[in-house]
């Protein structure tokens, strides 16, 4: 019995900008239904290679393959619908109302949503569906990008793609929109690819990491492989922050209570 095609699929993606090779001869595959965290510094190339897959940066070199097909030579219109994109610093269009945000990709392929699919979505995300008349600037931070979720699922993608998409929210709001992204995730039976830097987030949400460093992927590896010790030097660079904190945290916890 022959394994199921990947979903999506980078194939030999290279990706650079004059002198500066940002993505360096990436290859992997992403199977249905996993949630993937990309991490690494800054300018380590994780936003360039998630932009190739709706095709806002496109390889100098290689492919990448969603479904099977060469994302170079699907139509624009029907590759966003395909694909939900959470915007690194939320991105809702001032002018318009939450609703009209929601409903921005269905419309440019012809579709209009009626009000009961905005206030579906918006429960989805946890907002009252009365939110939908609001204008963003009257929104939190938190609930700004809740709408920008809303409006990524808007067209029921099969493949959420997120660009820091907490990056800019103290971590309360951080952490419950992380968690429900996860929710979302699993009951839409999405197939999820995040990129953050912060590792302990990857390890939390992810099925699968993968770690970047200078346009190259230096590891592929599972959370607990992670915690465990695998990846490389820089993986575990990336996993010895939150592990330090936590280390810290206790040790603090420990010296209050024996001064208690």
């Amino acid at each position: 019995m022959n394994a199921a095609p990947p979903l999506l699929r980078f194939d030999g993606v290279i990706c650079r900008f004059g002198a500066v090779t940002a993505v360096d001869d990436v290859s992997c595959d992403i199977a249905s239904g996993s949630f993937v965290a990309l991490v690494g510094a800054s300018g380590s190339g994780k936003s360039t290679l998630l932009k190739t897959v709706n095709t806002l940066v496109e390889p100098t070199e290689g492919r990448v393959l969603f479904g099977g097909e060469d994302v170079a030579h699907l139509k624009p219109a029907r590759l966003r619908r395909r694909v939900g994109y959470v915007f690194q610093g939320i991105g809702l269009f001032p002018h318009m109302s939450v609703a009209e945000n929601i409903a921005i990709g269905p419309r440019l392929t012809g579709e209009k949503l009626p009000p009961e699919r905005i206030a579906e979505l918006l429960a989805l995300v946890e907002l009252d569906p009365a939110f939908a008349s609001r204008m963003p600037d009257e929104l939190s931070g938190g609930q700004r990008q809740r709408v920008g979720v809303a409006r990524a699922l808007a067209g029921e993608p099969e493949l959420l793609i997120m660009d820091e998409p907490f990056g800019a929210l103290d971590p309360v709001t951080r952490d419950a929109l992380g968690r429900k992204v996860r929710e979302l995730h699993e009951r839409l039976g999405l197939t999820t690819v995040m990129v953050t830097h912060d590792m302990a987030e990857a390890l939390l949400l992810a099925d699968r990491v993968l770690v970047m460093d200078k346009g190259l992927l230096s590891a592929d590896e599972t959370p607990r492989a992670l915690l465990a010790g695998a990846g490389g030097a820089v993986a575990q660079g990336l996993v010895a922050v939150p592990r330090q904190q936590a280390e810290r945290l206790a040790a603090m916890e420990s010296s209050g209570e024996r001064g208690a």
